[in-house]
């Protein structure tokens, strides 16, 4: 059973749309950090924000960052 765009909501449309693009995208251009590795000091970053979040310890509030990199949020 397929379904016509004009039966889906707005929101499913614009999902389908999304994902389009994207799976496109990914066709055209491909993942650019395919087969890179990282650098022993942003593994070691990324270990103790996940170990914090784990411990349920939270980090700068996206507002926060805004406001010190003078951005509106």
């Amino acid at each position: 059973m397929s379904t016509r765009v004009a039966e889906l909501a707005v929101d499913e449309f614009k999902r389908l749309l999304e994902e389009t693009v994207e799976q496109k995208l990914l066709e055209m251009f491909g993942d650019p950090d395919e087969g890179l590795e990282l650098r022993e000091g942003i593994k070691a970053r990324l270990r103790r924000s996940l170990e914090a979040q784990r411990r349920g310890t939270r980090g700068i509030p996206a507002q926060e960052v805004a406001a010190q990199l003078g951005l509106e949020w």
